[in-house]
């Protein structure tokens, strides 16, 4: 009976070791996004998409986001876009600033945990707003001129999603050459109008972050009905890439739901 004990608790111990590592183990990919109708100033135009790193909570989720610094840092991509969850607890702020001032041209916003809406017992309040050089942007919109074209960045604001107030769509430019909806939740592709958007960034699932595998999918115990919980959908609103994000919340573990930073390699 004694060595049956001993062998769960060893079973256990290597189940979570392995979660707690795979939460540092983060994936660094490139894909090819293809955008019908993509101007030829923007063919090739590089896009690295992050998402909840929830600083501050104690988690490996840490070490990937330095990791996905570094490598976005290293490319130097023409866009970083960062959709939200920042912080889990204000004692982040620090690592935030520190780490989002080794990128350029970085547009982001703000989730649900930066603001604790959210049934985590371990979140804090800790909205930062000005995040210089990286610019957050809430329920507004900037453009920005890229290789002779322009692209729009809406960002929106996940307090005005909650009380579903949110309207990005409203802000798009037609006239723009590429537009982009930046939002912590993928459930924006579905309330916005047909062809509001070429791109939208979304992050917030963590592609279940404990899932469990089984034959032609895996069930993602985190936001049980959204599926997929990562990579490219197209939406009538507009084409959505959603991130695996960094960080982890509630346990410091990830089980078949690796942390990702993505380049998009955006092409007509």
């Amino acid at each position: 009976m004694i060595w049956l004990l001993v062998v769960l608790g060893a079973c256990v111990a290597a189940v979570l070791a392995w979660g707690v590592f795979e939460a540092g183990w983060v994936r660094l990919e490139t894909i090819e996004v293809q955008l019908p109708g993509l101007p030829k100033q923007l063919e090739g135009l590089r896009i690295a998409h992050l998402a909840d790193f929830h600083l501050g909570f104690p988690s490996r989720g840490r070490r990937a986001v330095e990791k996905a610094i570094d490598w976005v840092a290293e490319r130097k991509p023409d866009l970083v876009l960062v959709s939200g969850d920042l912080l889990s607890r204000p004692s982040g702020e620090a690592d935030l600033r520190h780490l989002l001032g080794r990128l350029e041209h970085c547009y982001l916003v703000l989730g649900n945990h930066d603001f604790a809406l959210s049934h985590d017992p371990f979140a804090r309040p800790s909205a930062v707003f000005d995040l210089e050089p990286a610019m957050v942007l809430l329920d507004e919109a900037r453009t920005i001129t890229v290789a002779g074209a322009s692209v729009q960045i809406v960002g929106v604001d996940p307090r005005s999603y909650d009380k579903k107030e949110a309207a990005p769509d409203r802000l798009a430019d037609p006239k723009a050459d590429l537009r982009i909806c930046l939002c912590h939740f993928p459930g924006i592709s579905e309330r916005i109008a047909p062809g509001s958007f070429d791109l939208i960034c979304a992050g917030h699932l963590h592609d279940g972050q404990i899932a469990l595998p089984y034959p032609g999918g895996k069930l993602r115990f985190a936001h049980l009905r959204h599926h997929p919980g990562r990579g490219l959908v197209r939406r009538p609103s507009g084409l959505l890439h959603i991130s695996a994000g960094l960080g982890t919340t509630f346990v410091p573990f990830r089980f078949f739901a690796r942390p990702e930073a993505t380049e998009l390699d955006l092409r007509s």
